[in-house]
């Protein structure tokens, strides 16, 4: 089981999203204590982040540390053309 731990950059970005969409990227997050066993990250590469979970339109950029198993969300970004 894998602690959740949000930066404040991505608590500030959530905030400015509708309050259902807020809900539905929290939940689909409490899903990541369960990683690297869950549906709908993808590891990326050449990118900033090591991970991205897809939740609808918007993305929710993470990293992993596995010997402390801890998940950092670092962003939450609404997918278009300069998410990537």
């Amino acid at each position: 089981m894998n602690a959740i731990e949000w930066k404040l950059k991505a608590i500030k970005q959530l905030r400015k999203i509708h309050p259902v969409s807020q809900k539905a990227i929290k939940n689909t997050v409490q899903g990541l204590k369960d990683f690297p066993d869950c549906s709908g990250v993808k590891a990326l590469t050449n990118h900033q982040y090591d991970y991205r979970l897809r939740v609808g339109n918007y993305r929710v950029f993470f990293e992993y540390a596995d010997k402390i198993k801890i998940v950092t969300i670092e962003e939450v970004k609404k997918r278009d053309e300069r998410t990537y």
